[in-house]
């Protein structure tokens, strides 16, 4: 039986499919651009070849394949008629590119923390003596689990060459409860796990510092003891305002589409609209964080000041020669 092309096509002009141009556009387009830039400031400073950073370019990727798939993810609640093969390639892959961002995500936070928690031990971990491993460890796993709808644990009707295509047939209830609770949550979790253990360890490491310094200069408070808590202050309030901007979304967007599924036994009982926004907003707002940590990193965006800077220079020389010009002829 051919494939309903009407309904096809009715699906792309559809609504919905303009309220996630309007919301993903924008969106992507930071993120890819964004990523783009700090990705060619990390290659162009060989200074920042080396493991840590590796990692982070190896995040950077992920999350620009990410801004690329951001317009595809929340389609995949909309339902349309195509092959059940093409249907598994437009639910598998944006699945994929997400799981390997968050994978990503969690080994940079993971390099970081063990590097802080114990120094000592840093060179010897294997995340920096085995760099290739590593990398595949967040490339593969995420690739194998999100194709196992291809290896045969998914929905399909049975006995039609063309059908409707939604997400229902793709992902079981069961692959997605694996996925929430198995993958998603537990990372997130050790996520604000190494987080906080990090601002803790240097707040401690602060508080000896600042007795030590005491100890020497007498029991007034410096000013370079204003300066430490103010910049640790700002650090906790930067992190603070990053969770609630790029993480809460995401876990709100989670929790709803979770409880809509529990509610309605396998189909989403929220209006198209509404998941729409929340997954727009849910996922694109996680993939924000990787450009707050590479804008916000002065040795990552050192190439494009300094191009931006001659840029500017030299249009400010030109428009100098064409006022000086300007004066010469009256």
């Amino acid at each position: 039986m051919p494939c309903n092309q009407s309904n096809h096509s009715n699906q792309f002009s559809s609504p919905e499919i303009n309220l996630i141009i309007k919301l993903t556009f924008p969106l992507s387009t930071v993120i890819i651009l964004a990523n783009l830039l700090t990705i060619i400031g990390i290659i162009y400073n060989r200074k920042l070849h080396n493991t840590p950073n590796y990692f982070f370019l190896s995040l950077l990727f992920a999350d620009l394949c990410t801004g690329l798939a951001l317009p595809f993810i929340p389609s995949m609640s909309l339902e349309r008629y195509m092959k059940f093969s093409n249907c598994l390639i437009l639910h598998i892959v944006p699945n994929f590119l997400f799981l390997s961002f968050l994978f990503n995500l969690v080994m940079v936070h993971y390099e970081r923390y063990f590097c802080i928690v114990h120094p000592l031990q840093y060179s010897n971990f294997w995340v920096h003596r085995y760099v290739p491993l590593a990398l595949l460890t967040v490339w593969i796993p995420p690739l194998l689990y999100a194709s196992l709808p291809a290896f045969g644990w998914n929905k399909r009707p049975q006995n039609q060459s063309c059908e409707e295509c939604s997400y229902n047939d793709v992902f079981p209830r069961e692959f997605i409860y694996l996925e929430v609770y198995g993958l998603l949550i537990p990372a997130i979790l050790a996520i604000i796990f190494m987080t906080v253990r990090v601002l803790w360890i240097t707040r401690s490491q602060m508080k000896d510092i600042c007795k030590l310094h005491r100890s020497v200069q007498g029991d007034v408070p410096s000013d370079k003891e204003h300066r430490m808590n103010m910049r640790y202050a700002k650090c906790v309030a930067v992190v603070s305002l990053t969770f609630m901007v790029c993480w809460v979304p995401y876990i709100v967007y989670v929790n709803v589409s979770i409880l809509a599924l529990w509610q309605d036994k396998g189909k989403s009982s929220t209006e198209p609209q509404t998941h729409i926004i929340l997954s727009c907003t849910g996922i694109g707002s996680m993939a924000i964080i990787p450009v707050i940590l590479g804008v916000g990193n002065r040795q990552y965006t050192k190439p494009i000041r300094k191009g931006l800077r001659k840029f500017w220079d030299s249009c400010r020389m030109g428009n100098d020669v064409k006022d000086f010009t300007n004066v010469v002829v009256v």
